[in-house]
């Protein structure tokens, strides 16, 4: 029986935004892999709302770099990519918890990477008083997020799903 864990998103500096599970895949010193099913409900605190999710992605949890992904898998390929800038995540016991800082790095199916939510980034910098700090470190980091992309780098390998039982 697989891991249960729950991953919680967060808002500056540490308010709820959204959660929902997966099964723990894997665990390093550096990142965490976890398996999210169809049918998982998504706890979206900032809309007051809970949504089904209907499809399968692989979740990719930074514990040292300032990013998640999430890719969305069907047939045993990844169709999508959807990287949130954000503070390192944080792992304790069966949560996984991060600061998503807005700025998105996202690929759909078939189409060119694209970075997302630039506005929303400089809205909620005002909004919950991201010190100037965080505002550079989260636009280093999606410098470092795109370059590592281009090298093709873990998780943004060829195969990333090579040697997981999904």
């Amino acid at each position: 029986m697989a891991e249960k864990v729950t991953v919680t998103a967060l808002k500056y500096p540490d308010i709820p935004h959204y959660e929902w599970q997966g099964e723990l895949l894997e665990k390093t010193e550096a990142y965490v892999l976890v398996l999210c099913k169809p049918g998982r409900r998504l706890k979206h605190y900032t809309k007051e709302a809970t949504f089904t999710v209907n499809n399968t992605s692989l979740e990719f949890f930074s514990l040292k770099e300032w990013f998640t992904v999430a890719m969305e898998i069907q047939q045993g390929k990844v169709l999508s990519y959807y990287c949130n800038v954000a503070k390192p995540s944080v792992l304790n016991e069966n949560n996984i918890s991060f600061v998503d800082l807005d700025l998105d790095l996202v690929k759909q199916y078939n189409k060119k990477w694209q970075v997302i939510d630039q506005e929303e980034f400089e809205v909620n910098s005002s909004t919950y008083n991201y010190p100037l700090e965080l505002k550079e470190a989260a636009i280093q980091a999606l410098e470092e997020l795109m370059r590592k992309v281009e090298n093709k780098e873990f998780p943004f390998v060829e195969n990333p799903l090579e040697g997981l039982t999904l």
